[in-house]
C-alpha cells in the first residue's frame, strides 16, 4: 500500500460554549482531529484560550471569522444596525448580490483577527468562515490578504472547493456542498495569486436536519478519494443549557463527538489509506 495521504479534520466553532471547546479539546488531546477554528467574537474565548494551548500540539489552531447571528465585536452601522449580525441567508444575499459593506467587514475581521493573535498569542494557523462566509464576493479577498500579511506565508485559507464528480459520487447533500464549493473555486484562484496556500479539497457538508443516515456512514463518503492535504469540515461537541439557546445544532454535536471518540474512526481512516494531521505547507 502507498503511504497515507493527508487530510485535515478541523472541528469548528471552537469557544462557541464552554461544552462545545470541551469537546473539541478531547478530541484534540486524543489526536482524533487536527484542526479547530475559533470564534473570537464569543465571550468565551478569553476563558477557553489557556485550555486550548495546553493540548494544542501540533494541531492547525485558526480563526473562524463570523459575520452571522452573533453580536460583532465592533460597531456596525451598516451590516449590523441594531448590534447583531445578519441571519446566514441574508448576508449570502448581499454577497452574491456585491452589496456588502467592505470597509466595515474588513475592520471586524481585523478585530476578530486582533482578539485571536492578543489571547492565543500566536498568528492563525488558517482563516476560515462560520457558514463559509469568508467565500463571499466582499469578504474572500479581505481574509486572502490578511491570511497573507499576517502568516508570512505559513497562515493557510480554507478552500471548500471539490470536484463535481466526486461531490457526486459521495451522494451527501449534493446541491448543499455545489453551492459552497463554487464559492471556493473563486478562494482557490485568489489564495495563488497571492501566494496563500489552501486545503486541496473538501468534504464534511451534510444536512443536519434531515440526514437519517449514521455519522460514520457519512464519514466513510467524506472520506472517499480524499487527495494529499485534503479537509473535512466536522461541528463535535458537548451539548450543554447555553448551546440550545443560541444554535440549532445540538444533539448532532454530540453524535459526531461520540463517533470520534470511537474505534470506528481511525478504523476509518486506515481503510482509506489516511492519516490526520496539520497542513503541510510548501
Amino acid at each position: 500500500m502507498s503511504s497515507p495521504n493527508r487530510i485535515v479534520v478541523c472541528a469548528d466553532d471552537y469557544a462557541l460554549t464552554p461544552g462545545v471547546s470541551r469537546g473539541i479539546r478531547e478530541l484534540i488531546a486524543a489526536r482524533r482531529i487536527s484542526a479547530t477554528s475559533v470564534m473570537t467574537v464569543s465571550p468565551h474565548w478569553e476563558r477557553e484560550a489557556a485550555a486550548l494551548r495546553a493540548v494544542a500540539g501540533d494541531c492547525d489552531i485558526g480563526l473562524h471569522v463570523t459575520l452571522t447571528d452573533h453580536v460583532p465585536l465592533g460597531r456596525m452601522s451598516q451590516l449590523a444596525p441594531e448590534g447583531r449580525l445578519p441571519p446566514m441567508r441574508s448576508l449570502y444575499r448581499s454577497g452574491i448580490a456585491r452589496r456588502l459593506p467592505a470597509a466595515e467587514i474588513e475592520r471586524e475581521i481585523e478585530l476578530q483577527l486582533d482578539a485571536f493573535v492578543s489571547v492565543y498569542g500566536a498568528p492563525p494557523a488558517h482563516i476560515d468562515g462560520h457558514h463559509h462566509v469568508h467565500q463571499l464576493p466582499g469578504v474572500r479577498a479581505i481574509v486572502v490578504r490578511i491570511a497573507q500579511r499576517v502568516g508570512g506565508g505559513r497562515t493557510w485559507v480554507r478552500s471548500c472547493n471539490e470536484h463535481l464528480g466526486l461531490m457526486l459520487r459521495r451522494g451527501v447533500a449534493t446541491g448543499k456542498s455545489f453551492v459552497i464549493g463554487s464559492l471556493g473555486a473563486s478562494v482557490e484562484r485568489l489564495a495563488r495569486q497571492h501566494g496563500v496556500p489552501t486545503n486541496s479539497g473538501f468534504s464534511g457538508v451534510y444536512d443536519f436536519e434531515k440526514e437519517t443516515r449514521t455519522f460514520g456512514t457519512l464519514c466513510a463518503r467524506f472520506l472517499m478519494r480524499q487527495r494529499d492535504n485534503g479537509l473535512m469540515m466536522c461541528h463535535p461537541g458537548h451539548s450543554d443549557t447555553e448551546l440550545a439557546q443560541i444554535d440549532s445544532l445540538t444533539d448532532r454535536r454530540e453524535v459526531e463527538l461520540a463517533y470520534f471518540k470511537s474505534d470506528a474512526w481511525p478504523e476509518a481512516l486506515r481503510r482509506h489509506n489516511l492519516e490526520i494531521g496539520p497542513l503541510r505547507r510548501a
